[in-house]
């Protein structure tokens, strides 16, 4: 297999990891089992990442919708989130990786945030790989609440309406201060972005496998780079115009 070009790599990738339930069914197993084995390639991803030299790595774990999973799903969903904080600290620290969190972190658990808010800590002066959890978030409700608050600053007198552009939306959102993802990908064979980074992602190369989340490993997130650097990027350029940008 080829080796992807070190010097054209997504800078941001992101992934909806899905699959661990129908994973798990598939193999006659409760759900919970395979967002246990899920957990596996989480590290093996998120050390291939580290390795390549990316940038940023967003991954969407827990999306607003998910609430509505039988609650004994979302409480060993919780649990094994809070367990993988916990273990993961000092190889993160060990590995110059800092964790983000973007999503309604207040609807996660108390005993979970207070780790994750640790973790945090902790690692905010690595200066590697950023791996960011899209936690009980939603891409309409991240807008939703920065528009909110853009709104509360032109009622205070903060911000006047004429000079709100993109720039100032950007700076309200969860993901503030960090690139758009270059790369999104999608395990489990669905076809959506399922309210995932709706904003961020307006030029994102997308790409689907039919790979289930907990089979998902270094070769093919590798795959899907290979496939990510084959494609030209036009931001609405004509082929020619980017392939001029490019040269330069």
């Amino acid at each position: 297999m080829p080796k992807p070009d070190i010097a054209a790599l997504p800078r941001h990738i992101a992934i909806i990891m899905d699959g661990n339930g129908r994973w798990a069914e598939q193999q006659g197993k409760p759900r919970i089992m395979g967002h246990r084995a899920g957990v596996e390639s989480v590290q093996d991803i998120v050390r291939a990442a580290r390795e390549l030299g990316i940038g940023v790595l967003t991954l969407y774990a827990f999306s607003t919708e998910n609430w509505k999973r039988p609650p004994l799903e979302v409480q060993a969903l919780m649990g094994l989130l809070k367990t993988f904080l916990e273990s993961e600290l000092t190889t993160m620290v060990r590995n110059n990786v800092s964790l983000r969190c973007i999503g309604q972190k207040d609807r996660i658990p108390q005993e979970v945030r207070k780790v994750m808010d640790r973790v945090i800590q902790e690692t905010a002066g690595n200066t590697g790989l950023i791996l960011n959890l899209a936690l009980s978030y939603g891409g309409r409700s991240e807008i939703t609440q920065a528009v909110q608050a853009i709104a509360r600053k032109c009622v205070d007198g903060v911000l006047s309406p004429e000079t709100i552009d993109q720039a100032v939306l950007e700076q309200h959102l969860y993901t503030a201060g960090l690139p758009d993802p270059d790369l999104l990908i999608r395990t489990g064979g669905e076809t959506r972005l399922s309210n995932f980074l709706l904003w961020q992602a307006s030029y994102a190369e997308l790409y689907f496998t039919e790979i289930l989340w907990p089979d998902f490993r270094k070769q093919d997130l590798l795959t899907a780079i290979l496939d990510f650097q084959k494609r030209q990027r036009r931001f609405g350029k004509t082929g020619k115009q980017a392939e001029q940008t490019h040269d330069h």
